[in-house]
Order: C-alpha cells, then sequence, then structure tokens
C-alpha cells in the first residue's frame, strides 16, 4: 500500500467513526533521540493516528518560539536527516502502523538530494512530504519522485489565501491540505480566530481532499473545537512544551489523551 493509500485509509476510517483525526507534531531528536522515540511511541498509545515529523532546520521559516528551540536544541546535538529516517526506521520496527508525514523545508532536501531523499524516506517508512517552503509552482521535481514512491505530497493554505491560490494548492496536493489557522507561526495560542469555520468552509469547495487544521491549537477544547469542522487536527507546541516538563513524557500523554479524547464529532 502506498503512502497516499495509508493517509487516505486513516482519514476513511475516522470519517465513518464520526471523528477528526488526532494529527501529532514532533521535532525529532528533541529532547534526545532515546526520548524522541518514547515520546511519538507514546503518542501513539494514547491514540494519535498520523504524525509529523520534524526533520529540524536551521531557518524553520513557519515555526514559532517553541518549534524553533526544539530544533535549534535538536541540530545542536548533531540530529541530521539521515538520523531523522532511521529513527522512522526503529518506530516503524516497533511496530507503529499510523502514516508519518515528514515536516521539513527545501533546504534539507536540496543538500540530501530530492530524488535520494524521497527514495530513503519511503525506504524508512514516510507516507507523506510538508515542505512549507516550496510552493507547488516549483515542487515539480519533488511531485514526480513522490508519485514514483507513492509518497503524498501536503502544501498548506492560510486565511489570506485567494480562491485561485485554494484551487491551485487543491489541484497539486494528495492526501490531505494542511490549512493554517492564523496569517503567522506556529505556536499555542489562548483563541482560536472567530472566522475558522468560514475559511475551512470556503476551501471546501474547491476539494474532496480531507481538510487537517494545525498552527495554535493547545488544548482538548480548542481541539474539540476544530474537529467539529475540519478532517484532522494537528498539534505541535504545545505538545513539544509539554515534553520539557519535570514529568515530560507523563505530560506528554496526559495531554495526548486530552486531545485524542477530543476527536469526537
Amino acid at each position: 500500500m502506498t503512502g497516499v493509500a495509508r493517509i487516505s485509509r486513516v482519514f476513511d476510517h475516522a470519517k465513518a467513526s464520526h471523528r477528526a483525526v488526532f494529527m501529532p507534531y514532533h521535532a525529532m531528536g528533541y529532547p534526545s533521540r532515546a526520548q524522541t522515540l518514547a515520546i511519538i511511541g507514546a503518542l501513539g498509545d494514547t491514540g494519535a493516528e498520523l504524525f509529523e515529523i520534524g526533520i529540524p532546520h536551521s531557518d524553520p521559516l513557519a515555526d514559532g518560539p517553541t518549534i524553533q528551540t526544539a530544533t535549534y536544541t535538536a541540530l545542536m546535538q548533531g540530529t541530521t536527516v539521515k538520523d531523522c529516517l532511521a529513527m522512522v526506521r526503529e518506530l516503524r520496527a516497533s511496530g507503529m502502523q499510523q502514516p508519518f508525514c515528514a515536516m521539513t523545508y527545501y533546504n534539507p532536501l536540496f543538500s540530501y538530494g530530492v530524488e535520494r531523499f524521497v527514495q530513503d524516506a519511503a525506504a524508512a517508512g514516510i507516507d507523506g512530504l510538508i515542505v512549507p517552503d516550496l510552493p507547488p509552482e516549483e515542487a515539480e521535481e519533488l511531485e514526480a519522485a513522490g508519485r514514483r514512491m507513492g509518497l503524498a505530497t501536503i502544501y498548506l493554505l492560510a486565511p489570506t489565501s485567494t480562491d485561485e491560490r485554494i484551487r491551485a494548492v487543491a489541484r497539486h496536493c494528495t492526501g490531505f491540505i494542511y490549512l493554517v489557522s492564523v496569517a503567522g507561526i506556529t505556536g499555542a495560542r489562548a483563541e482560536l480566530p472567530p472566522d475558522l469555520a468560514e475559511f475551512v468552509a470556503r476551501v471546501r469547495q474547491y476539494t474532496t481532499l480531507p481538510l487537517a487544521v494545525g498552527f495554535g491549537i493547545a488544548t482538548g477544547a480548542q481541539a474539540a473545537a476544530v474537529a467539529r469542522i475540519a478532517d484532522g487536527v494537528i498539534v505541535g507546541s504545545a505538545l513539544v512544551k509539554a515534553a520539557t516538563a519535570v514529568d515530560g513524557l507523563a505530560a506528554v500523554q496526559r495531554l495526548g489523551r486530552e486531545l485524542s479524547g477530543a476527536m469526537e464529532r
């Protein structure tokens, strides 16, 4: 089964069960390699159904201070693209079946070699690719490699996206479309934007792909509100921050259970 098919199966199953998909993000190599494996495994046990695997980059344009700190720390500890793929292989060897989408930026892919990266990512167990600083108009090489290996290519839309932009992204996306809840960077926020439902409804006019919402979701209550209007709920900064608590793994598990329990519609 291809990565695209595995991602679609998760969303189809959730839709049939009248719930959204819980989609946590974690920065690979943070706080440490061993803790990364434990955290992702624990989130899988709490009900996470699709993971964003953050490959560290020195200039993460879309990420706020929490994830910037995490990725910088991982880089300073020597985490490389190869290390991230090795961790994915270990997670697969441990029995994890949830789809993994690599979240990174174009520079690491360019340095690694786009074709080589896609091949190695697929072999390691990656199902999809999210590259926020690569617009679809310039992603022909990545998309072609992804099609050959069965990996989804996922693009982001913001509330400021025009209808023309939404149509263009919908034509290029496979797997799902990533909706950014606010025009800004990642990070937990006290409130969700009041026009989020309108934004989701506007994108639905142009695609039948699942719509996953991220940026700013930190609590079960916020996740529940997003689950009522979207097909997936992406949580990153709040979980990364929880990992740094005194009882980091337990804190991640508590928040993971809270978020997973909020997916019912």
